[in-house]
């Protein structure tokens, strides 16, 4: 559809689902290796320990990738700077899979991580391309793949590494690289560059903005604070459930992650909160789950329908948070949403990794009681931010 000369979409179109297969795809190539770690350690005659190093390898990329290509979103024009950095994925996916030694399986995980930004490309070129009254519902269709891709492939690697081999897992997804970039080449539509700035002064205005943006400010603190929230919860969990009086296999504790369907289908409701002009209401409502989810668990850890409800409702309050968040700050500077992204997700990240330091040393020091609280008080943190926002 053509609207002041400018192709926009609307929340159904068959675009929009096509963003969201290619970002659930792209954000996919982040997590096939975690739940091989032991069968990489073995082909490759390493420790358990030194293997961590692909998972450190990847999202170390990932991050390079978030700062230094999703910004160039707005400095190229988005269909040829995706394809390229999709064909990029195909040789390192490539790599990854003829790799005879860990080293150089580390190296091409490295730019795994960096081409997988295609999906935080994709995010803001959707709502770029999105009318004002549906962007939220847009953003959140896209985002629902990219969360079906988060928590599928963990699934998709263990059962194609079962028939293959782990190898055949790479082979497969260099496979489904090489066709996504050929249908993006085609459906995508070719849009003007957002900005005409030089490449050192695009990177330096991202500081800008977080500097100029106090809603990019307060949105950066609500979703490091869930997501600090959700990296305690899915590091300490194995910690709770592989002893008694759980004794749950790696296998059965994997399926936890399924329970993170429940997020996937908040995002379209939060996308709908916001285009109805609740986005303000429905953060604090998600921020308060988050809350009551390590609430539940911490009371009753024994208890797997707690744990199960849990799990859910922190999923629903962190996916409901990120979509009222990415929908809100997309609306703040058109011309400059991918660099907008890469604030947003990078500040995301690192709060991730800050879960993830004191999950460790929470449930080393005080069991799982500390994990909840640790947990809770992050999303206590939103919380307390929300209520002091002028909206009130």
């Amino acid at each position: 559809m053509q609207q002041d000369n400018r192709i926009t979409v609307q929340p159904n179109s068959p675009l929009v689902f096509v963003m969201a297969v290619a970002s659930g795809l792209s954000v996919a190539n982040l997590y096939y290796a975690q739940p091989l770690l032991h069968t990489l350690a073995r082909g490759f005659g390493v420790s358990n320990g030194a293997a961590g190093s692909i998972i450190t390898m990847t999202q170390l990329g990932y991050a390079i990738g978030l700062v230094l290509l999703v910004p160039l979103g707005d400095l190229l024009e988005r269909r040829r700077l995706i394809t390229r950095i999709q064909l990029g994925a195909v040789v390192a996916l490539v790599a990854a899979a003829v790799s005879p030694k860990l080293f150089l399986f580390d190296i091409a995980c490295l730019f795994v991580g960096i081409t997988a930004v295609v999906a935080q490309v994709l995010v803001p070129f959707a709502a770029h391309l999105a009318r004002d009254a549906d962007r939220g519902r847009v953003v959140g269709r896209v985002m629902s793949g990219l969360l079906l891709g988060i928590l599928l492939a963990r699934v998709a690697s263990g059962l194609i590494s079962d028939v293959t081999g782990w190898r055949g897992v790479y082979w497969i997804a260099a496979l489904l690289m090489l066709i996504q970039t050929i249908v993006l080449a085609r459906v995508l539509p070719a849009e003007p560059a957002q900005s005409k700035q030089a490449y050192g002064a695009l990177l330096l205005s991202i500081l800008h903005l977080m500097r100029d943006e106090p809603v990019l400010r307060r949105r950066i603190v609500y979703g490091m604070a869930v997501f600090a929230g959700f990296s305690v919860l899915w590091t300490s969990l194995p910690f709770l459930l592989a002893p008694q009086p759980y004794d749950y296999s790696d296998s059965i504790i994997g399926l936890f992650g399924l329970l993170g369907v429940a997020g996937v289908l908040m995002a379209s409701f939060a996308g709908h909160l916001h285009d109805r002009g609740h986005s303000h209401l429905g953060t604090g409502g998600a921020l308060t789950l988050v809350v009551i989810s390590f609430a539940l668990m911490g009371l009753w850890p024994y208890h797997v329908a707690a744990i199960i409800l849990g799990i859910v409702l922190l999923d629903l309050g962190v996916q409901g948070t990120q979509i009222l968040n990415q929908s809100t700050i997309y609306s703040l500077r058109p011309e400059a949403r991918s660099r907008i992204t890469t604030a947003y997700m990078t500040c995301f990240f690192i709060g991730g990794a800050i879960g993830s330091a004191v999950a460790a040393a929470a449930f080393s020091h005080f069991g799982w009681t500390g994990v909840a609280i640790a947990g809770g008080s992050f999303g206590a943190i939103g919380f307390l931010s929300w209520l002091t926002d002028k909206h009130n």
